[in-house]
């Protein structure tokens, strides 16, 4: 046997693979940080043979509660990736699988490597009035990637995607494939009349270094991005400076900031409740965006997710909050699990990359439910 996760997003120590029913492996932490959650290795073995694999300090994982009810990622091609018997016990999250074949992969969710993020943002330049923007650098030397898609024009709202500030929630990167899929398709009248009215600044990856290094929630110093919205720098959070400085220059009228959920098994939105010029209308907004995506797909619901913050309480520090505060605009954290979506269950694939994708698609639906009312 054999347990390597020496490639994009890799994650994975070996503490003994002497026995294929004992298999013992520990999870790395980020770069200068505790955290940790995010794994990605292959084992090469005997195909047809039961094999046991314990993470051995899945206890102290950033959010232990995440292990609860969930079932590990494999796949054999690296294009179809399924679920496989996991099991929470003893503060070990145990894999119990019988592989077909003699390589198979293993993941805490279906990755999204940097080749394909370079692929989806080139690929996207190719389309009319989309161009592809270097903001900058990440402190690892990657680009900072923005498209715009749209032509500027007085009147044009500014809608801002971002995706993955949390380089573990890879879901999110999914999302926004599928939504940009579904934009540049000419043959959709959503999307034609959404570039009518708007430009579109999407930026698929916020935390480039993170995904490649096989971080889960930091950059690659160990900085949590989705807490340095309020003072960003390049010294410490290069990615988060750049897209604000952007954020100045063009506006913002509509903020959707890409996210995946440890523990909570739904897709659900959170939104700047608790930001000091919060009013009516920032809420009438916030409700009509939810009931146009619920209605667009049962993918999205309501019910379960954070608790609200209380009026002036938010985090400044966060990106919804600071773009909701800065911009006066409608701003919202949108969340999608690591384990299934509870109101409509997959026993094979759980929750994955395809729906993440068809989830990021309907958002458009209910962005354009909203656009005349945003200014």
């Amino acid at each position: 046997m054999r347990i390597t996760s020496n490639f994009d997003s890799g994650n994975i120590n070996v503490v003994d693979i002497s026995d294929a029913k004992n298999i013992q492996l520990s999870i790395n932490k980020d770069h200068q940080s505790d955290f940790y959650q995010w794994f990605h290795f292959k084992l090469e073995t005997t195909a047809g043979e039961e094999h046991i694999l314990r993470i051995t300090n899945a206890k102290d994982a950033a959010y232990p509660e995440g292990w609860e009810n969930y079932q590990a990622m494999a796949s054999y091609d690296r294009e179809t990736w399924f679920r496989v018997n996991s099991e929470y016990k003893d503060g070990e999250l145990v894999i119990n699988h019988i592989p077909d074949f003699d390589n198979v992969f293993y993941a805490y969710f279906v990755p999204y490597s940097y080749e394909r993020h370079l692929d989806l943002i080139h690929q996207s330049q190719l389309n009319p009035d989309t161009q592809l923007i270097t903001l900058g650098e990440t402190l690892d030397g990657r680009d900072m990637s923005l498209l715009q898609i749209g032509v500027p024009k007085p009147g044009k709202k500014s809608i801002w995607i971002t995706a993955r500030q949390h380089p573990g929630e890879s879901m999110a990167e999914w999302y926004v494939e599928g939504l940009l899929d579904r934009l540049f398709d000419a043959d959709d009248a959503t999307s034609r009349l959404l570039l009518d009215k708007a430009v579109f600044y999407v930026v698929p990856n916020m935390n480039p270094d993170g995904s490649a290094r096989g971080h889960l929630r930091t950059n690659a110093v160990g900085t949590n991005l989705n807490r340095e919205w309020l003072e960003p720098s390049m010294d410490k959070s290069p990615e988060v400076y750049l897209v604000t400085e952007k954020m100045k220059e063009v506006g913002v009228d509509l903020f959707l900031d890409i996210h995946g959920d440890e523990a909570i098994p739904y897709n659900f939105v959170a939104g700047c409740e608790g930001i000091k010029s919060y009013d009516a209308r920032h809420q009438m907004l916030e409700e009509s965006f939810k009931a146009a995506y619920a209605a667009a797909t049962p993918e999205f619901q309501d019910v379960h997710g954070y608790s609200k913050d209380k009026p002036g309480e938010a985090n400044p520090t966060v990106g919804a909050a600071w773009v909701g505060e800065q911009f006066k605009c409608l701003s919202y954290t949108v969340e999608m699990p690591f384990k299934d979506h509870n109101d409509a269950p997959d026993a094979v694939y759980g929750w994955n990359d395809v729906r993440s994708a068809k989830f990021g698609a309907d958002a458009l639906t209910a962005v354009y439910a909203v656009i005349d009312q945003l200014r």
